[in-house]
């Protein structure tokens, strides 16, 4: 039996289809928070746009449960005389898929639709006849005329666009499209809250819901947020890659599968005494879980959270992703559910005071 409600998914596609590029996540963590307010006790934000909000406030124990809000999107970089926009990345947005693909362009005047223009195959000859897109060649075409006419419409050097597309469901099995990561995230930590309101449970320590930003970039939401809030344990949620799909090598990248369950990491950052909890409860709970293994850094939130304020046991809980940063990104609808499911039941067994310290 689903534990989401037809409230839920009609905030999450919501959600997803909103645009929260790294930068400029305030409407999604609006959105974010509207659906968040009735399952907690009080809500904060900080200068750069890291939402939160707290269940049990005051406790001198603090536990954050995290996913980051921001995605990845492009800058306008350069506008040619006769109207063509040359752009930048704003975090990891591959340039590969860009060609035929439409685009919002956020103006303060409001949304510039545009799109992504390919020289047609029939004229790509000789030299050109394998062509690729680069960063350097990909180009935007907003049906302008000149340079004068696109600034006329708001849009200028620095002017933030993203992709045009919006959330489905593929075969009633998978959810799909552009953002997932890691609004995925955002959406499983509130359903936590919501799960925790609902059910009436008491816990013993203060719990933060944090939706942070800037993650694309550097982690650099996440950072701020561990310094303001100084958590003495942290959940952190992001998406891993399903490798079992073709062109990706399981061997290489990790044996995970869409499906199959969250993914729990081992890595430097993650604590091995939280990281046993998890798997405990887990097991505990019949939750389906991948195990994969990262050797430096998870290239996640974990890593601020961990190496914050002297060490913070902090640990990741991974929802399998296809096609991530693509605007078909698919998630396994039992997958997002388990994550919940798994996120929920650990904070259950988490005590007032837990001594996570190896001696």
């Amino acid at each position: 039996m689903s534990i989401l409600t037809t409230q839920s998914e009609a905030f999450l596609e919501k959600y997803i289809n909103n645009a929260s590029p790294t930068g400029y996540e305030t409407s999604g963590q609006k959105l974010w928070l509207e659906y968040l307010r009735p399952y907690i006790d009080e809500w904060h934000s900080d200068n750069y746009g890291s939402a939160y909000g707290v269940i049990n406030p005051g406790k001198d124990y603090r536990v954050v449960i995290e996913g980051h809000a921001d995605e990845i999107s492009w800058y306008v970089h350069y506008i040619n005389e006769n109207g063509f926009i040359s752009v930048i990345r704003n975090g990891g947005s591959d340039h590969l898929i860009a060609p035929s693909k439409k685009v919002n362009i956020h103006t303060k005047k409001g949304i510039v639709k545009g799109v992504f223009g390919w020289p047609a195959i029939h004229t790509r000859r000789g030299a050109d006849a394998n062509l690729t897109p680069k960063l350097d060649n990909i180009f935007i075409d907003v049906g302008a005329s000149d340079k004068e006419e696109v600034l006329a419409m708001g849009i200028h050097v620095g002017t933030v666009i993203t992709f045009d597309d919006e959330f489905s469901v593929l075969n009633n099995r998978y959810y799909v499209g552009r953002a997932l990561d890691n609004r995925l995230g955002g959406f499983c930590i509130a359903e936590v809250a919501r799960m925790i309101k609902e059910n009436k449970d008491e816990l013993p320590f203060s719990l933060y819901i944090v939706n942070a930003v800037q993650e694309e970039v550097g982690l650099r939401g996440a950072e701020m947020i561990a310094q303001t809030i100084k958590p003495h344990v942290a959940i952190v949620t992001d998406v891993t890659h399903d490798t079992h799909t073709p062109l990706v090598k399981p061997k290489k990248i990790g044996d995970v599968q869409g499906g199959k369950g969250p993914s729990v990491t081992y890595a430097p950052a993650v604590h091995n005494k939280l990281l046993d909890l998890i798997i405990d409860t887990a097991e505990a709970n019949k939750i389906p879980f991948q195990r994969e293994a990262s050797s430096r850094r998870t290239g996640t939130d974990t890593d601020a959270f961990a190496y914050s304020n002297g060490g913070v046991p902090s640990a990741l809980i991974s929802l399998p992703l296809r096609y991530m940063h693509t605007t078909v990104e698919m998630a396994h609808k039992d997958d997002v559910e388990n994550v919940i499911r798994l996120i929920y039941q650990t904070l259950l067994r988490i005590e007032n005071g837990h001594n996570f310290k190896y001696f």
